[in-house]
């Protein structure tokens, strides 16, 4: 296997330090906010916000003067994009069933998909207001049939987002609150004076957002590691330097840490693409942040063939992988860790981000390795159950259970079963003693 590459992002030692910075700084945050609740919560707000209203709740009077500001083409366009991520997310949970089976004479065991009985949904919007991941999580979390769906944004030029607050509302929100960053994760995850805690937590962040998520799973449950956007662009030269440089810059522009790959078995392909990426940046209005962004996390990564890409990509599991080769089809048979796949280049990466209905908060940090990213069953918790409806069935099912707790030396476990097989199968088991087998006949 030989893989060039033509242009390497910062090195690891250094994003591990920059990882071991924030940790520390949202260690510290969440304990202030657990130890002083609103009070501390306003504070990180006035600090990093700027922002401090009598009530970081909208009250439904204060949402309808803020959307009263969004035009009616604006709020068409929100509509279309609600409609098509609400629509996927519906056939999505159509296709999860409950069951139920009789696994054996008088034996019924099933399962149910509940909804989680509350959730906070986090909408970034310090830098850019992301009226999408409102949909994402608020029309999501509504499809599952979440009781109580609370929304959370930062404040964008010093008030709430229009947009946003509209995407939230059409989206199904019960409580809306303008907070952003470590305050309104843990806000969310740990309660308040004001703000009842919740049992899940989704939606995209900085690395603050994502590293307080981290750490607050297991008080709450998360539904994945969605740290600083990752784009990872697969190449072949059917396709030119402009595209491939515009779908790497359109992702580093959403932050300065937002990992950008080329990768290509074209070193054609791949130098015209690093020239492309210069000339770009010269005249892209958010050049200020994809170009820091580019600098110290861009990659151009040159293969031999289509099997190396496929192996580096599947290494690197990026949360966007936009593959445009001549065998498109071959690689979403192959591929096993990314976040989502956009294949050919008719579609990118910004149509799934805001408008095509499937999900854009995905798994980054190589998380696409054991989960995908946020969908309607992320919302949903299948619980098994099981009935025995008769005695020939608690008595069969008892005995194999007795001797199998006393064959792993419990006891405890194994006088549960033999209490059954005694009631209803009139057998004189001794205490603590397995049941006994049966004859073939019997």
């Amino acid at each position: 296997m030989t893989i060039t590459y033509l242009k390497r992002g910062k090195p690891e030692a250094d994003r591990a330090e920059d990882d071991a910075k924030t940790r520390a700084v949202v260690e510290a945050t969440l304990k202030d906010i657990e130890a002083r609740g609103d009070t501390a919560v306003r504070e990180l707000s006035e600090k990093f916000d700027k922002y401090s209203p009598p009530s970081y709740r909208l009250s439904e009077s204060d949402i309808e003067a803020i959307t009263s500001k969004v035009s009616e083409r604006e709020m068409a366009d929100i509509r279309f994009a609600h409609d098509q991520v609400r629509n996927f997310a519906q056939a999505q949970r159509d296709s999860m069933k409950d069951i139920e089976v009789e696994t054996l004479p008088g034996v019924i065991l099933g399962h149910k998909n509940i909804p989680v009985q509350s959730v906070g949904c986090y909408v970034p919007g310090g830098k850019f207001p992301m009226v999408a991941s409102a949909h994402m999580s608020v029309a999501t979390a509504s499809v599952a049939g979440v009781p109580r769906i609370i929304a959370a944004t930062p404040p964008f030029n010093g008030e709430p987002n229009p947009g946003v607050i509209a995407a939230m509302k059409m989206g199904g929100a019960h409580e809306i609150y303008v907070l952003g960053g470590i305050q309104a994760i843990g806000a969310m995850a740990l309660g308040t004076e004001t703000i009842d805690p919740v049992h899940l937590l989704v939606g995209p962040g900085n690395a603050f957002v994502a590293e307080a998520k981290r750490q607050l799973f297991g008080r709450v449950g998360i539904d994945l590691f969605a740290g600083p956007t990752e784009t990872m662009v697969i190449a072949d030269d059917t396709v030119d330097a402009e595209i491939c440089a515009t779908d790497l810059l359109g992702q580093a522009e959403h932050g300065y840490n937002s990992p950008a790959v080329l990768l290509t078995n074209s070193r054609a392909l791949a130098e015209s693409t690093l020239a492309e990426i210069d000339r770009l940046l010269g005249i892209l209005p958010t050049a200020g942040t994809a170009s820091v962004s580019w600098d110290a996390y861009g990659e151009v990564i040159l293969c031999d063939s289509h099997d190396e890409m496929l192996a580096v990509a599947n290494d690197y599991a990026s949360e966007h992988v936009q593959v445009m080769t001549g065998r498109d089809d071959w690689y979403l048979d192959n591929m096993t860790c990314y976040g989502a796949l956009f294949l050919g280049p008719r579609t990118n990466v910004a149509n799934g981000d805001k408008v095509i209905g499937t999900n854009h908060t995905l798994p980054t940090k190589k998380a696409g390795r054991y989960t995908g990213g946020l969908w309607v069953g992320k919302y949903l918790k299948t619980h098994s159950y099981q009935k025995v409806l008769t005695d020939e069935a608690a008595t069969m099912v008892g005995e194999y259970g007795s001797r199998l707790c006393i064959l792993e030396g419990f006891v405890g476990h194994a006088e549960q079963c033999n209490v059954r097989v005694r009631r209803y199968g009139g057998v004189n088991v001794p205490y603590g003693a397995p049941a006994p087998h049966r004859d073939a006949a019997e």
